[in-house]
């Protein structure tokens, strides 16, 4: 039997309000301290959807909705611990409270003007710009 090596699967979610974006600063390696959208790995038989408002969830305490796909991100490098492909999507708060969890160690609201001088992690930046945040 063959064993195939596949990329592993990611989502990212956008929590616009405001002219502001939600970020979370990132606890654990890689990327540590620097701040990221909301996201995290697809769990096996879950929705790239579901996933997407349970990682937001996770990591900033919100419920939310998705309104929109931004796009898929594959490069093999946009990850240091390996091929991630990630589902990038817009969405709006429909309730919860604001406050970091999981594996994040802050999250807040930064206006969009914060971000254009900011290194973000992994690939955050091509979407942020390709979604016509930035």
């Amino acid at each position: 039997m063959t064993k195939y090596k596949n990329p592993a699967l990611t989502v990212d979610t956008l929590i616009l309000e405001d002219n502001k974006i939600i970020l979370i600063k990132r606890l654990n390696n890689p990327f540590k301290d620097y701040w990221a959208i909301p996201g995290g790995f697809v769990e096996y038989g879950e929705k790239v959807e579901d996933a997407a408002v349970r990682e937001a969830k996770e990591e900033t305490g919100l419920d939310i909705e998705l309104t929109k796909l931004v796009g898929v991100y594959s490069d093999p490098d946009r990850d240091p611990r390996g091929h991630t492909v990630t589902i990038a999507f817009l969405s709006k708060i429909i309730g919860g409270t604001l406050k970091s969890d999981s594996d994040a160690k802050d999250a807040k609201f930064l206006d969009i003007n914060e971000l254009k001088n900011m290194k973000l992690a992994f690939d955050h930046k091509e979407i942020l710009k390709d979604s016509g945040i930035l």
